[in-house]
């Protein structure tokens, strides 16, 4: 398997895996020492399986993403686009996506990936903060319509592209490609060049752009062969849309690098029968999903899937019912993991352990984590304590994000120490297991979505009753978290059913659906600490005890 070439992998006599180490050229790019490569020597090796609800199918070989990947970067480079050029994509899962991430690559280009589920205001932001050069879109949802306004409001002008289809405006990537060249000269990139670009959501402002560079698919060898058990020959299936850093983790990397195909199924509303029949249909080896996927897998009920070998689950807790029903049901038992957008896979429950419901599970042999307390000390077995990353002696830790894009200030307080600070609370079990307490800051996980409060609050006080605001998640039974908003209203507005429901219109038009406000309380006054800070602390503790 071609990840051996960048890789020395120690196991133990049961082939569990307890150290790896990477060794990599300089110049080395996935597209074209990992893709280009494998088309090479294995051309028919199946890379992609993609269906979606209309029943079509296509099912794309290494050859043929090497081909394609070439047409589209033949087809960016005629435009002006090359190395350092930030290019945003919102494909959804359309199979272009693929074949843009790796032509991207290629030239050495910055890829931002973005869901559709953003507002014009979402794209605003990102648009100004990224300085975008190219968008490449889906002709799905209005979301050309809403690209082009945020475009214009922005004051940047931006090369934009479609696929599929033909929409005013933009240019259809998907026929000017098939005019391109199908070969490409490899363009002269650095392993530490950036390479890729995710928003990812802050508590106290807009999301932050979280750069990576050339190495970081290396780091999910580990996240694709020891936690999700793809396998070479496999095909694994990771429910994500590829605006979300989930799509990196279980749909192109890792998998590729260790010879499985990733399955794709392009559809809008998530329906477990469905889901269950692609993995029946396509003899899916190894899935990978969200709590709030099994969760609906459980209620609805769960098929025989004979061809499943392992399911693996992140994003946010996962109950012990729907873990009970799930192993029951299929003989599998649910292994969970943990990272961040900001790093690749820090801990799981990983091969040759027996997954313990509810853990994060153990650290991963590429990384060296610690639990530290507030004063930088570790703390013993049982105790609370932050989830910090300590370098190897070079300083270069591969997987972690390489800065946050024009905030140099926030990525040295997170290093902060000479260590990483995740900002995540966690404590060890006398047996090495590792238990998730929750965040240090006020990030919302909802439906396997992360939500700064920052960004719904920032929409709450547009709305003339609202005095003063804060955003909280609270549990819930199908999505983990639910987003409730907490409000002081003015002296004009009394408190009702009316209010509440106007607010939530009000604001729900203007979020992604994932930010949408799910319950409202008004209160007199806030907790708040002696500056003046309010304590969202309090109120989630006030939340427990309901």
């Amino acid at each position: 398997m071609i990840y051996h070439k960048f890789c020395t992998e120690i196991t133990d006599k049961q082939g569990n895996l307890e150290k790896i180490t990477l060794q990599y050229p300089d110049n080395f790019n996935f597209a074209y020492d990992v893709v280009d490569v494998i088309a090479e020597e294995t051309p028919e090796k199946r890379a992609i399986v993609w269906c979606n609800t209309e029943n079509e199918e296509h099912i794309f070989s290494f050859a043929d993403v090497r081909r394609y990947s070439n047409q589209m970067a033949n087809a960016f480079q005629d435009v002006g686009i090359g190395r350092g050029d930030r290019v945003m994509l919102v494909l959804k899962r359309h199979y272009e996506y693929w074949f843009a991430a790796i032509a991207l690559h290629k030239l050495g280009a910055v890829m931002i990936p973005a869901t559709h589920m953003l507002t014009e205001s979402d794209y605003i932001y990102r648009i100004k903060a990224s300085k975008v050069k190219a968008i490449v879109c889906t002709p799905q949802d209005d979301v050309p319509q809403t690209i082009q306004s945020a475009l214009l409001q922005s004051g940047i002008s931006a090369q934009l592209w479609c696929v599929q289809e033909d929409v005013e405006g933009f240019q259809n990537l998907t026929a000017k490609m098939q005019e391109m060249d199908s070969t490409f000269a490899r363009v002269q990139t650095q392993a530490d060049d950036p390479m890729m670009i995710y928003f990812t959501s802050g508590t106290t402002g807009y999301p932050k752009g979280v750069i990576h560079d050339f190495t970081y698919p290396l780091a999910h060898i580990v996240t694709a062969k020891y936690w999700q058990q793809a396998e070479d020959g496999g095909l694994h299936f990771t429910v994500a849309e590829t605006g979300w850093a989930k799509a990196s983790w279980g749909k192109l990397y890792g998998q590729w690098l260790i010879g499985s195909a990733v399955m794709v199924y392009d559809f809008d509303n998530f329906e477990p029968k469905q889901l269950t029949a692609v993995i029946n249909r396509y003899g899916v080896t190894s899935f990978c999903a969200p709590p709030t996927v099994y969760r609906y897998l459980v209620r609805k009920g769960i098929p025989d899937m004979p061809t499943l070998k392992h399911a693996s689950t992140a994003g946010e807790m996962l109950a012990p019912e729907v873990f009970h029903r799930f192993t029951e049901r299929t003989g599998l038992m649910l292994c969970e993991g943990y990272g961040q957008t900001e790093t690749t896979l820090l801990m799981a429950n990983f091969q040759g352990q027996e997954a313990v419901e509810g853990s994060m599970g153990c650290i991963s042999p590429f990384y060296n984590i610690e639990l530290r307390s507030k004063h930088g000390e570790p703390v013993p077995d049982g105790e609370i304590g932050e989830v910090v990353i300590v370098p190897p002696e070079n300083g270069k830790q591969v997987g972690v994000f390489c800065g946050y894009l024009d905030n140099e200030e926030q990525y040295r307080h997170v290093w902060r120490g000479g260590v990483y600070h995740t900002g995540d609370a966690a404590y060890r079990d006398e047996d090495g297991h590792y238990w998730f307490h929750g965040r240090f800051d006020d990030i919302i996980k909802t439906g396997g979505f992360r939500v700064g409060p920052y960004e719904v609050e920032n929409v709450l006080m547009e709305h003339p009753a609202v005095v003063e605001c804060s955003v909280i998640g609270v549990p819930d039974k199908l999505r983990g978290q639910a987003i409730k908003a907490i409000i002081v209203p003015d002296k004009k507005h009394s408190p009702s059913r009316e209010l509440e429901l106007e607010i939530k219109e009000f604001c729900n038009q203007k979020l992604a659906e994932y930010k949408w406000i799910r319950l409202v309380e008004f209160v007199d006054e806030m907790p708040k600490t002696i500056s003046g800070k309010i304590q969202k602390s309090v109120q989630r503790n006030v939340e427990k005890t309901r």
